[in-house]
């Protein structure tokens, strides 16, 4: 619902750079196991549901842009990030650093295959 300053009511998805469609898409349905939403046709476009966020994942230069992996992580909620950090260890993902316990949350980084920046994120406290 707009405010009375802006008439923003979200986000719809989030854009996710690759270089290799069929890649991405292993990694983010298999081993992320987030589920498929929709292809863009002939062009080389999928999106993920991420809960409420769609990721959408492009090959930039079939848009007339020029590839180039996000700079800073887009974090994904779970329920248990020692669990799920292990889990995807388990399927080969490679993480930076031990787990960080902000004082209101666990996280933990890693990059999906196009070095795109994700982190496991689970809020345990009330933060601002």
């Amino acid at each position: 619902m707009p405010t009375s300053s802006s008439p923003i009511t979200g986000v719809d998805f989030v854009s996710v750079p690759v270089q290799d469609i069929d890649r991405a898409v292993e990694f983010y349905g298999e081993v992320l196991g987030l589920p498929e939403r929709k292809r863009w046709g002939s062009m080389p476009g999928v999106e993920f549901q991420a809960g409420n966020l769609t990721l959408a994942l492009m090959v930039p230069e079939a848009f007339g842009q020029t590839f180039s992996a996000n700079a800073l992580p887009i974090a994904l909620q779970v329920d248990d990030v020692d669990a799920t950090r292990a889990d995807l260890q388990a399927k080969g993902v490679k993480f930076h650093g031990e787990i960080l316990d902000s004082g209101v949350c666990h996280q933990t980084f890693f990059k999906d295959p196009d070095g795109n920046p994700l982190d496991l994120h689970h809020r345990y406290a009330p933060g601002g």
